[in-house]
């Protein structure tokens, strides 16, 4: 098998990128540069508040803290190469380099999978389970959530991109994408991949429509605990508390379910394309915006160190 994959695999993989629109490259340039700046920043603030305002050493803020990791190493494994490929005419990647974007952003993309379905579980113990709120999420099961979240997205990646590598592409190397998409190297192979998709629509289903379920069970028992408060205030602190995880699960869940559960053999390549470019850098760039807008405590950390830091340096 070495032998057949060594003689079947390309060097090099051309990434056609939006090469059929040269005219939307420069634009698309400048735009992915700004959103992977603000997305790299934003996310960077949101950690480093969370670890040095003792209010936000929180469950929610560390499961928080998690995701903006997590999306920095997302857009950071996948932007750069698309920068290139949007610049000039050099759309190539080499072999190595396309292996590891693959295994990093697969690993990435399903951990995010499960993080926010665990996110969702600690919003669920915050407001049904209110009084045994810090008994329930306890620092050790925040740490073991946030483990079986990476643990479970490196598992699959592993699974699933080594069984994706080893299809023989008999010298194809033209994908016809900005990175390495599982259902396009599937496309790619002249081998029956019958075994590869049913993998990918198991991966699918354990690591995006069961969490998908599990956020909507959530949900679903908060919506009952919502519709018994009688109080203005108390729908206030629920929506407070629930918003800003509802608006990141609906911008993710929305464009992943549309790229992964479509037949591999799909021909909207174009459309595919733009889905895929929302979620890998206008969602990253979206989730610490939505957070620090909609959410009273990050303000006020914010704002507070901004000031504590503004009259350090007004006093030196």
């Amino acid at each position: 098998m070495k032998g057949i994959v060594n003689a079947s695999s390309p060097q090099v993989f051309i990434l056609l990128s939006f090469s059929a629109r040269p005219s939307l490259e420069p634009a698309l340039f400048v735009a992915v540069s700004i959103f992977y700046v603000v997305s790299v920043v934003g996310n960077g603030v949101i950690i480093l508040f969370s670890h040095v305002d003792v209010h936000l050493h929180t469950s929610m803020y560390f499961f928080l803290t998690n995701l903006s990791f997590l999306d920095i190493c997302f857009t950071t494994s996948i932007v750069p190469q698309l920068l290139v490929n949007l610049w000039g005419p050099q759309k190539t990647i080499s072999y190595r380099g396309c292996v590891v974007q693959f295994y990093i952003s697969h690993w990435l993309g399903a951990t995010e999978c499960v993080l926010l379905a665990v996110m969702s579980y600690d919003r669920y113990a915050a407001i049904c389970r209110p009084l045994h709120y810090t008994v329930i999420m306890h620092p050790q099961l925040c740490l073991g959530l946030a483990f079986a979240s990476w643990l479970g997205g490196l598992t699959t990646s592993l699974v699933g991109s080594m069984l994706t590598m080893l299809l023989p592409l008999c010298g194809n190397n033209r994908i016809d994408h900005f990175f390495r998409e599982m259902p396009l190297i599937m496309q790619l192979a002249c081998v029956d991949t019958s075994l590869n998709e049913l993998e990918m629509y198991l991966a699918s289903f354990v690591f995006v429509v069961l969490p998908l379920g599990l956020i909507l069970v959530s949900y679903g028992h908060i919506a009952q605990a919502v519709l018994k408060i009688r109080s203005a205030e108390g729908w206030r602190k629920a929506f407070n508390t629930c918003s800003s995880h509802l608006a990141v699960v609906s911008l993710f869940y929305g464009s992943i379910i549309f790229m992964y559960l479509q037949p591999a053999k799909s021909n909207s390549h174009e459309q595919g394309k733009f889905i895929a470019l929302f979620y890998t850098v206008v969602t990253p760039m979206l989730n610490p915006l939505i957070y620090t807008l909609r959410n009273k405590d990050v303000k006020r950390a914010l704002k507070h160190n901004l000031s504590e830091n503004c009259r350090g340096f007004a006093g030196k």
